[in-house]
């Protein structure tokens, strides 16, 4: 159980806040993918409203409404890699290389174990926010099969899943089991009328199409008795794309080629062609009471980014050639861990108690490329939309971890138990750290307990932090962001990376005052100091010289765009933020005689995180502006909470489920693009404050079972169309992004209804 490295003990008992949602349950929400199923059943989980550019294209996810960087994943128990992406646009997903668990099949896995509480001393540094064990299918036996259709409400965006696992035994000592997914989303378009021609000609707003095939091997095999060898592979390949910002004709006069190309204007399309694969393999056993376990996990990400109907204005004025598809960026993450773990329970003759004590150590390789863009994409100031990667920006970065840790478990009475846990990391680029756990649980009557942690937690800046860099062109409109030890951002007061630091207080209670009526609420507080967001914001000449120094060409118009036009900025240690909230759970079956079982249901999460520091650059000018405070104080809901419950009739062939959904408020502060302000539009001082008011929606499932076999599903996820709220006209760029993206509520696609069929042999 995650959380612990005792063997044998169940949910219930955790002293941690854990959450366990099975295989079942994920099936149940209708939704195509992990990431969206868990956002229906866990309150204190969002996923961003959007994304833009190639961030769009790479799955994430928060934990009690801090950065999807502060989340450990792990698989079987395993760190997984995570993603080369980095989400590179503004928002408080910014900076993020997330573990994108959509790579892996939904139909491997078994079940999902949150645990909702720091575990950086437990499992390592990311786990500030929490932990997600995601446990893969090791039946021997059975095969499953489902298919599920779906379109949205305004009638785009349809989605296309097929699912398939199955296992079988090897001999009487061991089993294999294999599972794979499809999965296709087409786009969905969500844009306002473009100022420039009145019509919906710019289809920037909207998620992207993407096709997706995922596998996974999951294998056993007892050597002896005590010994077990065992393995795991997944792969995942996505090709996805993602509309940009409409250009229209009377950008290409004086361009004949692209004049002829694109008679009627163009919208460039960003490609994302990603392969990801991961490989564990292991020993594990008991030894004189010993379990021990010998593992190596090897994961990779690799990102080829492209563009579609696109055009590099300057090459064709220069040679005449009119490419209108460029391949601009590469990267590639690789994460390679080796660890080996201990763990027994002792007896001792005057202590009445089991004391569990585990331990181990670790060694971890990380590394991140960059690579060029073609010379068509870099030729002058680039391909549109996106320029492509150049020599000076590109590289292959390293770094080593090694790590070790301790663990001791066990009561000091009957109903009081204890964990204490230590680790201890060096980051050769980072540094050293120790981070501590301490536990404690307390259960006066089997129907009352009270449980509460202390511990601090650790986040290395993330080698794509570091190094990164890009350019993305808008039609009128330039924006950067430039690794912190680059020259560019030397040059302004850039300073090397800090680690991010943790600590985490919470305490909780578990009630069960009636028969079958389990409630669970904890409190938390989270410390985070030195942030990594993008920070010292320069705009006008200062960042045209920055990029400049940096080898990025601008278009030979953007002196001429308004100052604001052309920013960049880095990554830096922003801010410290405190984190405070409230998770509340709670369930109970009713059973109606001839009529059969309602399982009701119940969750909140209240959440607020508060500015408690403000780091400034060399000049002593903060590094963050009001919109930026915001990315990280109010873009995720103050509160989420879901209700209700699951009837099952008394012979099984009928289900219907239904569930509500509030999203809190969040809050904003947007650019003006057009209209008088004090500072004028474009500013970098004066935002509109902008209230994303709380949503409700409806989701409704029914499931008739035609036979044990098979059963079909009906059923509607936002059914009555709810979206955010609408965007002020003047705070659209071009007029055109009628929702606000950078926020993580409710998401902007509005309605789905699906057609879902399972079949179990």
């Amino acid at each position: 159980m995650t959380g612990t490295r005792a063997a044998g003990k169940k949910a219930q008992d955790s002293i941690s806040p854990l959450d366990i949602v099975s295989a079942r349950q994920l099936a149940e929400t209708g939704m195509p993918d992990l990431r969206e199923a868990l956002t229906q059943l866990l309150p204190s989980l969002t996923i961003p409203t959007g994304g833009f550019d190639t961030g769009a294209m790479t799955d994430s996810f928060s934990l009690r409404g801090l950065s999807p960087n502060e989340t450990l994943v792990l698989v079987d128990g395993k760190r997984r890699h995570t993603t080369a992406n980095l989400y590179a646009n503004g928002g408080p997903q910014q900076g993020s290389t997330p573990v994108d668990i959509d790579m892996i099949p939904m139909a491997a896995i078994d079940h999902v174990e949150i645990l909702r509480d720091g575990a950086s001393a437990q499992y390592g540094s990311d786990a500030v926010a929490g932990v997600v064990n995601i446990i893969l299918k090791n039946q021997d036996h059975g095969f499953h099969a489902q298919s599920l259709s779906g379109i949205t409400a305004a009638g785009d965006g349809f989605e296309q899943g097929i699912y398939l696992d199955g296992g079988a035994a090897l001999g009487s000592r061991g089993y294999i089991h294999v599972s794979g997914d499809f999965i296709h989303q087409d786009h969905t378009f969500r844009s306002a009328p473009d100022l420039r021609t009145g019509t919906k000609v710019n289809q920037l707003l909207g998620q992207p199409e993407q096709t997706r095939e995922s596998v996974s091997v999951k294998s056993g095999y007892h050597i002896t008795e005590d010994i077990e060898a065992y393995a795991t592979a997944t792969y995942a390949h996505r090709y996805a794309e993602s509309y940009q910002n409409y250009r229209t004709a009377d950008s290409l006069n004086g361009y004949p080629g692209y004049q002829a190309m694109y008679p009627w204007g163009y919208s460039p399309l960003e490609t994302l062609n990603e392969n990801d694969w991961e490989v564990t393999a292991g020993l594990r056993g008991t030894f004189r009471k010993w379990r021990w376990d010998l593992s190596t996990v090897y994961g990779r990400d690799y990102d080829d980014i492209g563009l579609r109907q696109s055009a590099n204005l300057q090459l064709e004025k220069d040679t005449g050639r009119t490419p209108s598809k460029f391949d601009v960026q590469g990267f590639n993450n690789q994460q390679w861990t080796s660890a080996f773990d201990l763990s027994r329970a002792f007896h001792l003759r005057n202590w009445p108690h089991a004391i569990n004590v585990a331990g181990g150590a670790a060694y971890r390789f990380e590394s991140f490329a960059i690579g060029t863009g073609s010379p068509d994409s870099t030729y002058g100031s680039g391909a549109q939309a996106l320029a492509g990667t150049t020599a000076g920006n590109a590289g292959k970065f390293y770094r080593d971890v090694v790590s070790g840790y301790l663990d001791v478990e066990t009561h000091l009475t009957k109903n009081l138990q204890i964990d204490l846990a230590g680790r201890y990391e060096h980051y050769t680029d980072a540094g050293n750290t120790e981070t501590g756990k301490a536990a404690l649980r307390y259960d006066p009557w089997k129907w009352l307990g009270f449980r509460a942690t202390i511990s601090n937690g650790f986040h290395a800046p993330t080698l794509a932090q570091e190094f990164y860099s890009s350019v993305s062109l808008s039609p009128t409109a330039a924006r950067g962001l430039i690794g912190p030890n680059s020259p560019g951002a030397l040059a302004n007061g850039s300073s090397r990376l800090k680690p991010e630091r943790s600590t985490n207080v919470t305490g909780g209670i578990i009630l069960e005052p009636i028969k079958k009526l389990h409630i669970t609420a904890d409190i938390y507080q989270i410390n985070l100091r030195d942030q990594i967001l993008p920070g010292g914001n320069i705009s006008g000449t200062q960042a045209i010289s920055a990029l400049q120094t940096n080898g990025f060409t601008l278009p030979p118009e953007a002196p001429s765009w308004a100052a604001s036009s052309v920013s960049t900025n880095w990554f830096a240690n922003v801010a410290s933020t405190r984190t405070q909230g409230l998770d509340i759970t709670a369930s109970y079956p009713t059973r109606i005689p001839n009529l059969g079982q309602i399982n009701w249901d119940a969750a909140i999460n209240i959440n607020r995180t508060r500015l408690s520091h403000m780091g400034t650059n060399a000049a002593g000018q903060p590094l963050l502006s009001a919109q930026g405070v915001a990315y990280i104080t109010s873009a995720y809901p103050r509160s989420k909470m879901i209700w209700g419950g699951r009837f099952t009739s008394p012979d099984g062939k009928w289900a219907v489920g239904l569930h509500e959904i509030r999203w809190g408020q969040t809050i904003s502060q947007l650019t003006y693009y057009t209209g008088a302000t004090n500072s004028g539009a474009l500013s970098n001082t004066d935002f509109l404050h902008f209230r994303n008011t709380p949503k409700f929606v409806t989701n409704l499932d029914i499931t008739y079972r035609v036979m044990p076999q098979l059963s079909f599903t009906l059923g509607g996820n936002n059914i009555f169309d709810a979206r955010p709220s609408r965007v002020p006209d003047g705070n659209r760029y071009l007029g055109v992004p009628q929702y606000y993206m950078s926020t993580s509520q409710l998401g902007m696609n509005g309605g789905f209804y699906y057609l879902k069929a399972n079949i179990t042999l």
